[in-house]
């Protein structure tokens, strides 16, 4: 399929497995489209009009008119300039690499990323903290996102794809939406009892028991096997790690145990200060499967052949 197709399917995609709902993503889309139509000329020019159509800043094609024919790619968690290099090499031997997809992203997407964090708040708040909390704790962490972001060098790896001319484009809030969405419909559905009974879970999946041989599997940070779960939330779309104060109104609105790929010690030790369980998925296999069932449903329009590299493995679901 045309490159644009794909992009344009990858965020239609995106929006089906929201946890917000679609009701929600599209109200955020009228709010965006009110903000760009009140601007003036010059601020126009300065906006970034995909977001009129796509939620998902952090998701983009940097490197591309949208017209290429895509029929084989290279996908990895993280691309750098050596995977960008490593795509030119396996072209020089014939493998005719037509796209490189990046799961975290990079150019304008990974400047723009703290945009999507916004999101987190309507999550927050549909598992039971109230929108006003949500929204000053998230301001204060979004901020914080933005600020940090201001020093990369953003454009190093599509800059190197633009001079190989190589197409390239980064998949992220779109991957993570399914992975997010699938965990919390299967441990929902198992309603497990402890966290001994949420690793079982998570280990049955083959992308995590990937990551257990490479000493990279779930595990429990704070609590024990036996430890009573409660309600759980699976927390592992939006970006990036959101506000660190979050778990004390989490804990007030019942939730027991968090599932995440990832938590920093900040997290961790205000989680545990509220007395909440938390469970490591694990980050690289958690993206790889939020990648593998996002292909999954793009492959009901299309095949592609996926040569997977820098922590990806491409597993199908029948």
């Amino acid at each position: 399929m045309k490159l644009k197709k794909l992009y344009e399917l990858v965020i239609e995609k995106g929006i089906e497995q929201d946890p917000r709902g679609k009701t929600c993503v599209k109200k955020e889309l009228q709010k965006i489209k009110k903000q760009y139509d009140a601007l003036t000329k010059a601020e126009k020019e300065e906006f970034d009009v995909e977001r009129l159509t796509n939620p998902y800043s952090d998701t983009r094609i940097l490197q591309g008119t949208g017209n290429e024919e895509i029929k084989k790619v290279l996908l990895g968690i993280d691309i750098d300039v050596a995977e960008v290099l490593l795509a030119d090499r396996l072209n020089e031997k014939g493998g005719k690499i037509d796209l490189i997809i990046s799961h975290h992203p990079e150019g304008r997407a990974l400047a723009a990323l703290y945009q999507v964090m916004y999101m987190q708040t309507d999550i927050a708040h549909l598992n039971g903290v109230p929108i006003t909390i949500a929204e000053h704790l998230m301001n204060k962490r979004i901020n914080e996102i933005e600020r940090r972001l201001l020093s990369a060098n953003h454009t190093k790896t599509s800059d190197a794809a633009k001079l190989l001319d190589i197409p390239l484009i980064c998949i992220h809030t779109p991957a993570d939406n399914h992975v997010v969405t699938y965990l919390q419909k299967l441990i929902d559905k198992k309603n497990p009892d402890t966290l001994g009974a949420v690793l079982e879970i998570l280990k049955e999946i083959p992308e995590y028991k990937i990551a257990l041989k490479n000493n990279a599997g779930p595990k429990i940070i704070s609590g024990n096997n036996n430890s009573r779960c409660g309600k759980v939330f699976v927390d592992m779309t939006g970006g990036t790690e959101g506000s660190k104060d979050i778990f004390k109104n989490l804990a007030q609105a019942g939730i027991g145990t968090v599932v995440c790929m990832h938590l920093s010690e900040e997290h961790l030790k205000k989680a545990k200060e509220e007395h909440m369980n938390a469970v490591i998925a694990g980050h690289i296999s958690s993206d790889a499967l939020g990648l593998n069932l996002l292909l999954d449903s793009l492959e009901k329009n299309q095949k592609l052949d996926v040569v997977a590299c820098s922590g990806f493995t491409r597993i199908k679901r029948k």
